[in-house]
């Protein structure tokens, strides 16, 4: 965890490089911007923006955890009532992976290029960076539908990128997958800098393989055929097969916080607590996840001792509900302390093996040849998501016994498992679940600004400035620039 500080601690080293030379030329030069950052670096600050803004609770950042209703509001009820506009979430978004996560990918692989190494060194990073960028493009296609693809990041030549068809950009990112699969020598180095996986290339491996199973679970409905031949390629490939596989980062707690704890807990607000969706599902289960991931009510509160949920869309006294808990606020209950999202140092994980075994579970439900049992790999999912927060194994098996698979209605059964199973810092992925299987049933708060739930994110509202023709064919090409307006993928 260290490594994190290490790392970009370099990037702001390199930023700040001067030269004592006289050199008169120099005055042409920004002495505080380096002429060149190497690729290490430029992947470093990715993988950190990628992971904290994708997982980040932050109402000015990105709205999944509302988009899921898993948290309630305490202070304000604008984003669970569907508010996008007041605080920019759409533009915010945009910008960060734009701009943060992709453009670094981007010049990480174009600076790679011209840095020394042996060949097999050469392709595992190249790979690296190539399934990485593949991963943040999945978020933004999957957030916004038709974006700008392969005309992005050509400035100064294109100043005004069209907005690519969102299923082409689906079939090239299998051909990007599939070839940065093809380049992995597992027993040849990569990149140190790696904080996912240490530069570990049998892990990447896996990682890209269960990615791409994720895009063809995401066709099902729109593309059978595809979608059969895709995952049963990955599967066979060799997907993620533990949680030591997890796409995760970890945070080293002090520089670094976990994006849960840094606007949960450190930020002092305390302006979420879980929805009553979440926990009375949890409570009615007896799952054994809860005193895990959270306190009761507060002695002080209207239900102490209890584990009761907010109302979603209303305002929800902190003291009154569960909550992710903390041991920073004594004048709300001295004996509450950390959980698991309450933890500067816990990593944030965009992909997790119980995810993987979920999407396996769908797989085998729609037919497809994936080498088992949906039912098998719902109980195997589920416990890995058990596993993932150190759930003894009594307490996993029991639960597992009081949620049987229902093969007549698998959707709900693995929709609503996977809702909680991948709770909190999973949002984006357990809104793929929710678009795709249509469970759990979301219900549109009583006060919302919208329609309906958001399936999708809106458009920058800066697009319509800078690049206005291409985001409104854009708009036009996809059925309306609005949050309920569905992907392509998203057809019942």
């Amino acid at each position: 965890m260290k490594k994190i500080i290490l790392i970009l601690g370099m990037a702001v080293t390199a930023l700040s490089i001067t030269s004592c030379e006289r050199d008169t030329t120099l005055l042409n030069e920004n002495p505080k911007q380096p002429e060149t950052v190497p690729s290490n670096l430029m992947l470093a600050t990715a993988q950190q923006q990628q992971f904290y803004y994708t997982a980040s609770p932050n109402v000015n950042q990105n709205n999944y955890i509302f988009f899921t209703q898993y948290f309630a509001e305490t202070t304000y009820t604008d984003e669970t009532n569907y508010d996008l506009v007041t605080r920019n979430q759409p533009r915010n978004m945009f910008n960060r992976f734009y701009t943060r996560v992709l453009k670094n990918y981007s010049d990480a692989e174009a600076k790679l290029e011209t840095e020394a190494n042996d060949e097999a060194v050469h392709n595992n990073k190249k790979a690296l960076l190539e399934i990485a960028s593949v991963s943040a493009w999945e978020a933004v296609v999957d957030t916004y539908g038709d974006v700008p693809y392969s005309e992005a990041f050509k400035a100064p030549e294109i100043l005004s990128p069209k907005y690519d068809d969102a299923k082409s950009i689906y079939m090239d990112l299998f051909d990007r997958l599939d070839a940065a699969v093809a380049m992995i020598d597992a027993s040849a180095a990569s990149y140190s800098s790696d904080f996912v996986y240490g530069g570990d290339m049998s892990k990447w491996k896996k990682y890209a393989n269960t990615l791409k199973l994720r895009l063809a679970m995401n066709l099902a409905d729109a593309d059978a055929a595809t979608s059969k031949a895709m995952a049963e390629a990955a599967i066979s490939a060799g997907i993620i097969a533990s949680n030591d596989d997890n796409y995760a980062m970890n945070f080293d707690g002090s520089q670094y916080k976990n994006p849960f704890f840094d606007d949960i807990i450190d930020s002092g607000r305390f302006d979420y607590v879980p929805t009553s969706g979440v926990i009375d599902y949890m409570v009615s289960k007896d799952d054994p996840r809860i005193p895990v991931w959270f306190n009761p009510g507060s002695k002080d509160g209207d239900n102490p001792g209890q584990y009761v949920g907010g109302s979603f869309g209303d305002l929800n006294p902190y003291p009154n509900y569960a909550n992710p808990g903390n041991n920073i606020k004594p004048e709300i209950d001295d004996t509450q302390g950390p959980r698991y999202f309450s933890n500067a140092t816990n990593p944030v994980t965009l992909l997790s093996y119980a995810e993987a075994k979920f999407l396996q579970a769908e797989a085998a439900a729609r037919g497809y040849n994936v080498g088992g049992t949906a039912a098998t790999f719902y109980a195997e999912a589920i416990l890995a998501s058990m596993d993932q927060y150190n759930v003894a194994a009594d307490d996993a098996v029991a639960y597992l016994a009081a949620v049987p698979f229902d093969a007549a209605n698998w959707k709900k059964s693995i929709g609503q498992e996977a809702y909680i199973s991948l709770f909190g810092d999973q949002a984006f992925a357990s809104w793929n679940f929710i678009r795709r299987l249509d469970y759990p049933v979301l219900e549109n708060p009583e006060n919302s600004r919208l329609d309906g739930v958001p399936v999708r994110m809106p458009y920058s509202d800066q697009e319509y400035v800078l690049n206005p023709a291409n985001v409104a064919a854009a708009a036009s090409a996809i059925g309306g620039d609005e949050a309920t307006t569905k992907l392509f993928w998203d057809k019942n």
